[in-house]
């Protein structure tokens, strides 16, 4: 079966790509984030809600912070990370809505009114966008490394506020040598999969 991109790209997005544990001493530049952001806002979202934030930890004082917060076996990989990015899911995401779906300016009230469907909302479809930046994190020929080993509420204290809700940290560079495990299993197709 032939796919619209060539073997290389399937390789550097998905075949030969692997969650990275350790890093190259090389920089992430804001120039990469921006344009791994720029292409991955592409990414569909119900509603065009686009709910996800991202606090990119540059300074030595917030990336110790950000280490004491992390689960144990994710503090070392974290403090060594060229970069670390938070990605958390915009609660209020609601409000951008009259811009970014003119179309249907009733969406805001509409369907997002109440604050527990918000979260629910914006956790689903930035959990989706958080797949795409990994991806665009690949795309870029950098490595990440997305862990959820962490304490949400300190992570949410530290760096964010109420209404932005912590998914993940994903550390992003250039993979070192043994920057990775070996692959674990993945289930078949045929395990996974339900025709009706």
């Amino acid at each position: 079966m032939s796919f619209a991109v060539d073997s290389t790209a399937l390789d550097v997005l998905f075949r030969e790509a692997h969650t990275t544990h350790g890093f190259i001493d090389e920089p992430v530049t804001d120039e990469q984030v921006q344009a791994i952001y720029d292409l991955v806002k592409l990414a569909p979202t119900a509603y065009n809600q686009s709910p996800l934030r991202l606090t990119v930890v540059r300074s030595p004082e917030a990336r110790e912070r950000l280490v004491s917060v992390m689960a144990e076996g994710n503090q070392a990989k974290t403090a060594a990370a060229p970069l670390a990015v938070i990605l958390s899911a915009d609660a209020e995401f609601h409000e951008e809505l009259p811009r970014l779906l003119p179309a249907f300016p009733a969406a805001k009230d509409a369907f997002f009114s109440e604050r527990p469907v918000r979260e629910q909302a914006a956790v689903l479809n930035a959990a989706m966008q958080a797949a795409y930046f990994i991806i665009g994190v690949r795309a870029m020929g950098l490595a990440a490394g997305p862990m959820n080993g962490m304490d949400h509420a300190a992570i949410q204290k530290e760096f964010l506020d109420e209404d932005h809700l912590p998914l993940m940290v994903v550390n992003i560079g250039k993979p070192a040598p043994d920057g990775h495990r070996p692959r674990s299993p993945r289930l078949d197709y045929s395990e996974v999969s339900t025709t009706v």
